[in-house]
């Protein structure tokens, strides 16, 4: 599984790259905040979701701490899909939040 920091999503970001943010984590935490432009798909919901997504873009996952993401991210990579999982998840995010 490729990985990808919170330090590279946030030059990515700053750069105005074409990026694709999913953010697994459930609804009360997003609340707090997401990453601007992430879309919410709780980790429970991405198997109903992966419809909606489009195989030949990439996607870096995000959660609260890495783990739930690298769960969507190996799940997604099994159905074909190309996924980054981003390390440290939003515990080490300091870049801005919606």
């Amino acid at each position: 599984m490729k990985q990808i920091s919170t330090n590279e999503v946030e030059v990515l970001l700053n750069e105005k790259a074409p990026i694709n943010l999913i953010d697994v984590r459930e609804v009360d935490e997003v609340r707090a905040g997401k990453i601007p432009g992430a879309i919410h798909i709780p980790l429970g919901l991405v198997e109903f979701k992966m419809q909606d997504l489009d195989k030949s873009k990439e996607y870096i996952m995000v959660c609260r701490s890495g783990g739930r993401s690298a769960r969507a991210a190996t799940f997604l990579e099994d159905y074909g899909f190309k996924v980054i999982n981003m390390t440290g998840g939003m515990l080490e995010w300091n870049g801005p939040v919606d």
